[in-house]
C-alpha cells in the first residue's frame, strides 16, 4: 500500500516488496542497442550502471517472443542468452545499490512481417492495420496487416508471458512490469477501438479485459504480486496511431480493479498522451489509483517541482522520468541539487553505439 507519510521526493520506501532509495523511477525507453537476436552487449551493462542511482530502473520494453518483436535491435527474454545478458545489467545495477525491473512487451499489430519468424503476419485480437512506423532493418516503414488470434492461440501467449517471467527471475530482476500501455497487444485486447472480436475475448469490458487478467494472474502467480508491476495509457494514441476507447474509465477502472485484488508491486502510469506534457481533465487518475489500492508511479512530464508536489499531496508514490534519464545519467543527484538537465538530442535516442547512450557526463565530471 502507499506510504502516506511521505513527503519528499528523495525518501526511501517500499514499492512492493521491492525496498527503494528514493521516489525516482527510470521509466522504461527503448533505445534499438540490441542485436537483432535481442541480445544486448556491453554497452548495455554501462547504461544501465550509469543510472543505478534511480530507486527503480524499469528496463526498456523487452520481447516475450520472436512474435512478440515490432522493432529492430529490441532485446528479448526468451533465450537462455537473453539471460546471461540481462544477468551482467542486474549484478552491475545490484553492485551500485540499484533495484531493477523488467518490462515485459508484445507489440501485437505494431510489427511488420519482416520482423516476424517466416515473414508471419504481426497477430492482434482483430485484423486491424496499425498505423505509425515501426523500425526495420531496411529503415522505418508502416506496420504490417495483423491477423486476428485464434481464440484457442491465447493460452499459449499466457505461457510466452509466464516464460519470460521465469527467465526474468533466472536473470536476477528484482521484479517484473507487464506492459499493458502505448497501443500494444494487451493495451490492443483492452480497448474496443482495437478489439472488435466476438468470442471470450472480446465485446464486454469484462471480455476485453480477460486476456490481460490471465497475463497479470499468470506473471504474478510466478513472481508473487508483490514483485509484478502493471503499465497503463489510458489516453495514449501515438504508437500505432491507436484510437481511443471510448469509455476509457470505465474500462480501465475494471482493469484494474480486478488485477488490484493480485496484491501487486504497483499501477505505472502514463497520465495523457504519450510524448506530450499534460494530462487531459477528462480522465481521472486518482480514481484509477482509488480502484488499484496500491502504490501508484506517475509518468509523463513531470519536472522536479511536479513530481516534488505530486510526491508531498499523495498523488503518486514515485515519480518515473523517461527522456531526462537519456541525457542525465545522474538524474537524482541533479534534481536533488536542482542542477540544470542536460536535453539529449532525439538523434541519440534509438539504435548506434556509445555516442548518445553511455557518453553523457555527470556532475562529478
Amino acid at each position: 500500500m502507499s506510504d502516506k507519510k511521505a513527503t519528499d521526493l528523495f525518501t526511501p520506501t517500499s514499492i512492493g516488496a521491492i525496498a527503494v532509495s528514493n521516489r525516482i523511477a527510470m521509466a522504461p525507453l527503448t533505445r534499438s542497442r540490441a542485436g537483432m537476436d535481442g541480445v544486448h552487449g556491453l554497452l548495455a551493462v554501462d547504461y544501465y550502471r550509469q543510472r543505478a542511482s534511480a530507486g527503480l530502473i524499469i528496463t526498456e520494453a523487452t520481447n516475450i517472443s520472436r512474435q512478440g518483436r515490432g522493432y529492430a535491435y529490441t532485446p528479448g527474454i526468451y533465450t537462455e542468452a537473453h539471460v546471461e545478458a540481462w544477468r551482467a545489467v542486474t549484478e552491475a545495477v545490484h553492485g551500485e545499490g540499484g533495484k531493477i525491473v523488467l518490462q515485459l512487451w508484445h507489440v501485437g499489430r505494431v510489427s511488420h512481417s519482416s520482423l516476424q519468424e517466416n515473414d508471419a503476419a504481426p497477430v492482434a485480437p482483430s485484423a486491424i492495420r496499425g498505423g505509425g512506423r515501426v523500425y526495420t532493418l531496411a529503415g522505418d516503414d508502416v506496420p504490417s496487416m495483423p491477423r486476428a488470434l485464434e481464440t484457442d492461440e491465447i493460452p499459449g501467449l499466457v505461457e510466452d508471458y509466464r516464460h519470460a517471467a521465469r527467465l526474468s527471475m533466472e536473470a536476477g530482476f528484482d521484479g517484473v512490469e507487464v506492459h499493458a500501455a502505448n497501443g500494444y497487444l494487451l493495451d490492443q485486447f483492452l480497448r474496443d477501438s482495437t478489439n472488435v472480436r466476438t468470442d471470450i475475448y472480446g465485446g464486454s469490458i469484462e471480455n476485453r479485459a480477460r486476456f490481460p487478467i490471465e497475463v497479470v494472474k499468470a506473471v504474478a502467480g510466478l513472481w508473487g504480486g508483490d514483485r509484478v508491476g502493471v503499465r497503463l495509457s489510458p489516453l495514449s494514441t501515438a504508437i500505432g496511431e491507436t484510437p481511443l476507447d471510448s469509455d476509457p474509465q470505465a474500462t480501465y477502472g475494471h482493469f484494474v480493479q480486478q488485477i488490484g485484488t493480485l496484491g501487486l508491486a504497483y499501477l505505472h502510469c502514463v497520465e495523457g498522451q504519450l510524448r506530450e506534457e499534460n494530462a487531459s481533465s477528462a480522465f481521472d487518475f486518482k480514481a484509477l489509483h482509488t480502484a488499484f489500492g496500491g502504490s501508484y508511479i506517475a509518468n509523463n512530464g513531470y519536472d522536479r517541482q511536479m513530481a516534488m508536489n505530486a510526491i508531498m499531496s499523495g498523488h503518486a508514490d514515485m515519480i518515473s522520468f523517461g527522456r531526462a534519464f537519456i541525457g542525465n545519467p545522474d538524474l537524482v543527484e541533479r534534481l536533488g541539487r536542482n542542477a540544470p538537465l542536460f536535453d539529449a538530442p532525439p538523434s541519440a535516442y534509438y539504435g548506434g553505439g556509445a555516442e548518445g547512450y553511455t557518453d553523457f557526463a555527470s556532475l562529478a565530471d
